[in-house]
């Protein structure tokens, strides 16, 4: 017996009934996004999230019926994706724009206008962006039957609920066990993602073609997504933690890196959706005839330069300040002892070992020494510790003095009891003095 096939096939006009009430109210908010935009009215989150929404629930009707495989359908499709992608983007920026004052990131008022005006410039290009997409939404719609109204609408149909007010802080400061490892270790992360950023190294610039072949290439989805999700670990971290807590209430710095944080993840969503939207609909990974027209309606050259120059590099900058802001908190939290740890075995601190205990000086913040006798060795410096190492060997010792933070001293006695890690084997906690990881 011949097996059924689960998928029923029906009719493009079977379809169109189907998809006339989805796109009803999309095309109810969209029409207001418009009339908003051309009154001069703000948008605010709470309206980009109901287009958000409307849209979603559309797109997500197309897709469960194949509309993207329909030749009839597929533009439409495009079109509905391409507004949702941008209204996404521009609800975080619109987001970033309402908090700022709450992120007191202490900076001068330069920096202060400078990031405000390249924001409402990326808003402005994403506004105008989805009111050009909606026409061609609305005019494919019709095309393919759509009862579209053009009636106006009334904009108190949708509730808009955005405050600068804030109810009395009331809430008790926790006691959080081991706060400041912590602490340590969320700063650890957060340096980690800044050198990161930092080492992918592009830089703003007013020729846009510069930036042409950079997607996928050097620049992707995936590995903005990724950056994204270091970012929003810490902040979780951060408000499981520290928010809250005494320790948070005592250190000012503490209060304001939780702005340092929030900045860039949300930056970082922005530059996700626009490479999303740029890999799918604007470059030349996917052809098609909907691409073309896709390009038409938002500038590639525009779009590259907002993911660049604005989502990117302030990013970036934010993550950057934000590093400076941490190497103050560990300063607060540099402990000196000392500890005694054994000679690599069987050849003392030649060239691996003596680079395993420099990499772990550099990682932390403050000094490492060795300690031989009355001389004094910086761990930073491999040509220090070699010359440590012959020292050593002279004068026949097994063990040796260091001296330097608790951080980078636990991790100096973990080094020697794995023997420096000489086979390449490197314990968990190490993991950062892989050569892959430097």
């Amino acid at each position: 017996m011949e097996a059924k096939s689960l998928i029923q096939i029906i009719s493009e006009d079977e379809f169109l009934q189907i998809v006339q009430e989805p796109s009803r109210l999309f095309f109810k908010v969209s029409a207001l996004f418009c009339e908003k935009k051309k009154s001069g009215k703000e948008i605010s989150r709470k309206f980009y999230s109901t287009l958000i929404q409307e849209t979603e629930y559309l797109e997500s009707v197309l897709d469960e019926h194949g509309a993207r495989e329909n030749k009839t359908w597929s533009f439409f499709s495009e079109y509905v994706a391409c507004i949702r992608n941008l209204t996404i983007a521009a609800f975080y920026i619109k987001h970033i724009l309402d908090r700022y004052p709450y992120y007191n990131l202490g900076e001068p008022e330069g920096s202060v206008l400078a990031f405000k005006e390249s924001a409402y410039k990326a808003l402005e290009f994403l506004n105008s962006s989805i009111e050009g997409l909606r026409v061609e939404v609305v005019s494919t719609g019709e095309l393919n039957g759509l009862e579209i109204s053009h009636d106006p609408f009334s904009m108190n149909e949708f509730s808009e609920i955005e405050s600068n007010k804030r109810l009395p802080r009331t809430v008790m400061e926790d006691e959080v066990k081991g706060e400041e490892e912590r602490i340590l270790d969320l700063c650890q992360k957060y340096r980690k993602v800044a050198k990161m950023i930092n080492e992918i190294g592009f830089q703003r610039s007013d020729d846009l073609e510069t930036f042409r072949h950079v997607i996928p290439s050097k620049l992707d989805e995936k590995l903005v997504r990724m950056l994204k999700e270091l970012v929003h670990s810490v902040q979780s971290e951060y408000d499981t933690y520290v928010k809250n807590t005494r320790m948070e209430q005592s250190q000012a710095d503490l209060k304001n890196l939780r702005g340092y944080i929030s900045m860039p993840l949300h930056l970082l969503e922005v530059v996700l959706w626009l490479c999303h939207f740029y890999e799918r609909h604007e470059d030349d990974i996917r052809h098609g005839e909907c691409k073309q027209q896709i390009s038409k309606i938002v500038n590639k050259e525009a779009l590259l330069g907002q993911i660049f120059n604005f989502g990117f590099h302030f990013s970036k900058y934010y993550l950057q300040e934000g590093d400076k802001l941490v190497k103050e908190i560990l300063k607060g939290f540099v402990e000196i002892v000392r500890a005694e740890v054994p000679v690599p075995q069987p050849l003392g601190f030649h060239a691996r070992p003596s680079t395993y205990l420099s990499l772990i000086a550099r990682h932390h913040e403050g000094e490492l020494f060795m300690l031989i006798d009355d001389e004094k060795f910086s761990a930073k410096s491999v040509m220090s510790l070699l010359q440590a190492g012959g020292l050593l060997a002279d004068k026949g010792y097994l063990n040796v003095t260091l001296e330097g933070s608790r951080q980078a001293i636990n991790d100096a006695k973990l080094l020697a009891q794995n023997n420096y890690c000489e086979e390449g084997e490197f314990p968990r906690q190490l993991s950062y003095l892989r050569p892959d990881q430097s």
